[in-house]
């Protein structure tokens, strides 16, 4: 009696969401943050490490490649454990994971070592504490004026990781080494731990007449059946594509232009505080405007930014001013990627459905990446595919503009 009575009581008793919303968003931000900015960093370990053990970029770039891949193909069941569960345990366990990989990094001499740290463990521990997990955190415990901005605010935390992170590897690099470095970002990440707590009670509690009783295998074929969710899918490849590539293969790029590694980082860096404006100004306007138009004019101005930065001539000016214009457009695709699969099918399985558009997202980046350092090395130049990404961006921009934006038809549940 006296344990029902309390467990009443407890479910009574309001939420931290209810009571601090902008402390879970704190932590939820904090957490993307940590996380999103070592993989920012992987390319500025490529050319110490390729110079160290004599490896192609396409050993490098495999490895990278794996890691997307694995982050892809991890997140829906990551997903689906924290909508079963709540997502403290998916972050604590995805953060020791990501601590791991990143410190057998600094000591993986051979590519099998390299394929182990930097693309398993480190891909599958991504899939347990990115962002993506902390966004459906956010759509199942925040109240729904609260949702657009927090998946604006959460994205915008893990482009500051961007900014963050990558000039400080490249100064660490240079002053402690580049095993150092890789050491205490791994130490860096068991941060995500104690600001989980925050996030402890994330698992829903629908309403009465919310939304209907639903299995895993019932919400996946209802997915997968609906038009507009494919299409959405289809159009995030490109987005994978180009942030790994670019995340990847822009130092050295530069580099093979004439530039330096340092201005390889700020690019990148520059791209992550500009993403803080695009992520938070297109969290504001997903809850204003058609998402899926707003999706297509996101990925045609990706193209044309790519076009012209590849036609330009290299110089520090440009690489700056293209990082910008690219962060502006960055991770801008997820808050009205997030939301559109909100809005279709509610946040039952949010993190789970969320998790395979994103799977989508990976394969795009693996292949980014893959073909970045394959296509170097067999043709001495990146500019195949830097084209590719341009195609890819008009593509996507195509693909979003018929996605219908209203909740799924569902057959009436008897009384």
């Amino acid at each position: 009696m006296t344990r029902t009575s309390s467990s009443a009581a407890a479910s009574a008793r309001p939420s931290l969401a209810d009571r601090a919303p902008l402390l879970v968003v704190l932590c939820g931000c904090m957490i993307a943050m940590l996380t999103f900015g070592p993989r920012a960093s992987s390319g500025i370990f490529l050319l110490p490490m390729t110079s160290e053990f004599g490896w192609g970029r396409d050993t490098f770039g495999l490895a990278i490649a794996i890691q997307n891949l694995l982050w892809g193909v991890g997140t829906p069941f990551a997903g689906a454990i924290a909508d079963r569960f709540g997502v403290m345990r998916v972050l604590c366990i995805g953060a020791v994971l990501y601590a791991l990989g990143l410190a057998l990094m600094a000591y993986a001499s051979t590519p099998s070592l390299l394929n182990l740290s930097a693309g398993t463990l480190i891909g599958f521990g991504l899939s347990g504490c990115s962002f993506n997990i902390v966004l459906a955190a956010f759509g199942k415990m925040l109240p729904e004026r609260w949702r657009p901005m927090a998946f604006g605010a959460g994205t915008a935390a893990g482009s500051f990781g961007q900014f963050l992170f990558p000039p400080l590897a490249a100064g660490l690099n240079a002053s402690i080494g580049w095993q150092q470095t890789l050491i205490i970002f791994g130490l860096a990440m068991l941060l995500v731990m104690p600001f989980s707590l925050a996030l402890a009670n994330a698992p829903a509690r629908p309403k009465a007449g919310d939304e209907r009783p639903q299995s895993i295998g019932a919400a996946l074929g209802e997915a997968f059946r609906h038009r507009s969710y494919v299409l959405l899918v289809l159009g995030f490849f490109t987005c994978g594509f180009q942030l790994a590539f670019v995340t990847t293969h822009l130092p050295a790029y530069l580099n093979d232009r004439g530039l330096s590694i340092a201005i390889g980082g700020w690019t990148l860096a520059s791209i992550g505080l500009a993403n803080m404006v695009g992520s938070l100004g297109s969290g504001w306007l997903s809850s204003r405007m058609p998402r899926r138009y707003l999706l297509a004019a996101i990925y045609f101005a990706r193209g044309v930014a790519i076009a012209a930065f590849v036609l330009l001539p290299a110089s520090p000016v440009v690489s700056i001013g293209f990082g910008i214009v690219l962060g502006l457009l960055w991770l801008s695709t997820v808050p009205p990627t997030s939301g559109l699969v909100m809005l279709m099918f509610g946040t039952r399985y949010l993190a789970m459905l969320y998790g395979f558009a994103f799977f989508s997202h990976q394969v795009g980046g693996f292949l980014g990446v893959w073909l970045g350092g394959l296509l170097y090395e067999k043709l001495g130049s990146y500019d195949l595919v830097w084209w590719l990404s341009v195609a890819l961006s008009f593509a996507s921009a195509a693909i979003n503009l018929p996605i219908v934006e209203r909740p799924v038809e569902r057959a009436a549940q008897p009384a």
